[in-house]
């Protein structure tokens, strides 16, 4: 070969595919699904509403199949690496005090949206249409089912809640061995790399995932029974956006001393990915990745990150069942008073790890209205509407679970400031590195 020719060979070629962004690839997968939606509804394409079932319940369930080892090792790693970190207890105590906090901002918000709109009025909807779901939670059911009474069922059932605490008790356990534990460590931060790894690769689907989860949504529900809905979603919608783009906004300018528009440029892919995937969890990796991109220390990032996913719903939690507990009321004809709005406040701060950052709030809905005394048939009145609401509501949750790190790196002073204002929200290719140590504070 001349030397021409092999310069030939080697020089690259002109024309590149251009790569698309994540967030465009999320944002095509949208228009598509309600464009696939609505034909599959208005011409009654029944083999179409079933690819696009099969396609989105595909994806979630590999999203699950990650769930219950994610959740293990994520917290189990997180735990242990808190001997890394500079004032530990405190990092770890502040960040609960911020998660209570933004809740409580939450259920006020969700609360005065309810009662502001009555949602429950001029529905059409009676009690007749209620039906009272398989299981209810209950607060004994909620502080007894912390404990698993074997090791295999919390990840067989899904138990998250219990997975948390099987975690967090090795966690411990691991930190009190010391050095003999130390290849159950690396073991575990080797199979949480694999997990993070192997999810990477689900998250990679999640534009064809949006299109069969948001076409389904559109073909089986339909305008009719959203327009039903119609007060009760907007109020889920607007209590989820004042938080999100209010709430977090001004704590970002005020305590955290940051330009909340940097956030939400690093944050989004998170933020977008939660939206479409309904699971906190599912979305731990990138939350976490982007929490790290806003400069958070990782070792922090990943305590706050997997412990705010099991544990901080602000949409799931505090504006759902608030305003839902609203709506139940007026369906069922049920006065509330300052007793029961107190009651709310307090069940969504206190619960909200019930909620187990899996897709839907079932659970913390029935620990709210059994807690009121509220009859359980209204959450059959909400499960129709369900998953049209549960879109808005994780995307929050995850917004809060990116801020509350951010705000408390920032007051622990141990924010890079540097790699926030250089944060963007260009795509996320490859899972987390593997934590390094945690400045020292000033």
């Amino acid at each position: 070969m001349s030397a021409n020719s092999q310069a030939a060979a080697e020089k690259p070629s002109g024309f590149r595919i251009p790569k698309v962004p994540f967030w465009a690839q999320i944002v095509a997968g949208l228009v598509l699904g309600v464009l696939l939606g609505w034909l599959a509804r208005s011409q009654d394409v029944s083999w179409l509403v079933t690819t696009l079932d099969k396609v989105g319940s595909i994806f979630v369930q590999l999203l699950k199949l990650a769930v219950a080892p994610l959740v293990f090792f994520a917290i189990l790693v997180s735990i242990t690496n808190l001997r890394k970190v500079n004032n530990a207890a405190r990092l770890a105590t502040r960040t609960l005090l911020w998660f209570m906090i933004t809740s409580l901002i939450a259920v006020v918000i969700g609360l005065a949206i309810g009662l502001l709109t009555n949602p429950g009025a001029g529905t059409g909807l009676t009690p007749k249409d209620g039906a009272k779901p398989e299981s209810a939670g209950t607060w004994i059911d909620f502080l007894t089912g912390i404990i698993p009474t074997d090791i295999i069922t919390p990840f067989t059932e899904l138990n998250v809640l219990q997975i948390v605490f099987m975690a967090a008790v090795a966690g411990i356990a691991i930190l009190k061995i010391g050095e003999k534990a130390k290849p159950i460590l690396e073991l575990s931060e080797s199979v949480l790399t694999l997990l993070q790894k192997a999810l990477w690769w689900v998250i990679k689907l999640s534009p064809i995932g949006t299109v069969g989860l948001i076409g389904f949504a559109i073909a089986d529900y339909g305008w009719d029974l959203i327009g039903k809905y119609a007060t009760f979603t907007a109020d889920i919608y607007i209590g989820c956006a004042l938080v999100m783009f209010g709430v977090y906004p001004l704590l970002l300018a005020t305590v955290a001393k940051v330009n909340p528009l940097k956030f939400f440029k690093g944050a989004w892919p998170a933020i977008q990915l939660a939206f479409v995937s309904r699971s906190s969890v599912g979305t731990m990796p990138v939350t976490q990745k982007v929490t790290e991109r806003l400069g958070v220390p990782k070792d922090y990032t990943s305590f706050a990150v997997p412990f705010g996913a099991t544990t901080k719903m602000d949409g799931c939690a505090a504006i759902y069942p608030a305003i839902a507990a609203i709506f139940v009321a007026q369906i069922f004809d049920v006065q509330l008073g300052i007793k029961e709005y107190i009651l709310i406040a307090f069940v969504s701060v206190i619960g909200s790890a019930a909620t187990a950052g899996l897709t839907g709030a079932t659970v913390m809905l029935t620990l709210t209205l059994s807690t009121l005394g509220l009859p359980m048939e209204g959450v059959g009145l909400l499960l129709a509407i369900d998953p049209i609401l549960d879109m808005m509501r994780t995307a929050t949750n995850v917004a809060g679970q990116a801020v509350i790190p951010v705000i408390v790196a920032s007051r622990e002073k141990i924010l890079d400031r540097e790699a926030y204002d250089r944060a963007s929200a260009s795509p996320i290719d490859e899972p987390l590195d593997q934590p390094q140590a945690v400045p020292a504070t000033a």
